[in-house]
């Protein structure tokens, strides 16, 4: 008798009746009903999903486009990808600007970084900022060098809760050169040593903490 398993089934179709359903909670505008629709779309493919991701970006509550924004993050393709590009631009909500950028993160640092590093530029919001910060640290393939330029950047900010992010990726980098085997030598590990250093001058105690146990090794 033969073991394999059987091959999981395709998911149905979802019928137009049920997609004009979700296009009319989405686009009343209205969290109570929009929100819940946009939670269903995660069974949808992405086809029938972003265009209802994209109405969701267009309405006014600002929990409704941010929650589109998380949606363009899972069902990705390239019309989504534009719109977060727009909504991390132009979004006048900060909370809609982090969420873009998080999910402008799920396409690849590749693509993604220079256009997150340049949005940490120029958006002083903090939680845009730490937004990126953390959406790209959790990225396993970006380059250290990468990671490196955006903890300075961090550390440069005005704001303790930013400067914190970025002495804890500086903590991060610190660590893994230390424990590589063999050690890395220079470069980027010696970089953040000595970032980390520095802030232990820094007047906030959080930032200080931080950087105290960054040289934890």
């Amino acid at each position: 008798m033969s073991t394999t398993p059987p091959e999981p089934a395709s998911p149905e179709p979802t019928p137009p009746a049920d997609l004009a359903a979700l296009r009319e909670a989405i686009g009343s505008g209205d969290p109570v009903r929009a929100m819940p629709a946009l939670a269903g779309l995660r069974q949808l493919e992405a086809e029938q999903a972003v265009p209802l991701l994209l109405l969701g970006l267009e309405q006014e509550p600002f929990l409704v486009r941010s929650l589109s924004c998380s949606g363009l993050g899972i069902k990705r393709n390239e019309a989504g990808w534009q719109a977060l590009v727009a909504a991390l631009a132009a979004d006048g909500d900060a909370n809609v600007r982090a969420e873009a950028a998080n999910a402008l993160a799920s396409y690849g640092v590749e693509r993604a970084w220079p256009l997150l590093r340049e949005s940490f530029a120029r958006d002083d919001q903090w939680l845009v900022r730490c937004s990126i910060l953390s959406a790209l640290a959790e990225q396993p393939q970006i380059a250290r060098e990468l990671l490196l330029e955006l903890a300075e950047m961090a550390i440069a900010d005005a704001d303790g809760t930013v400067r914190v992010g970025g002495a804890e990726i500086l903590g991060r980098l610190a660590q893994e050169a230390a424990r590589a085997d063999p050690p890395v030598a220079g470069g980027w590990g010696d970089a953040a040593r000595q970032r980390l250093r520095l802030l232990q001058q820094d007047p906030d105690h959080r930032v200080v903490a931080a950087a105290l146990n960054g040289l934890q090794s």
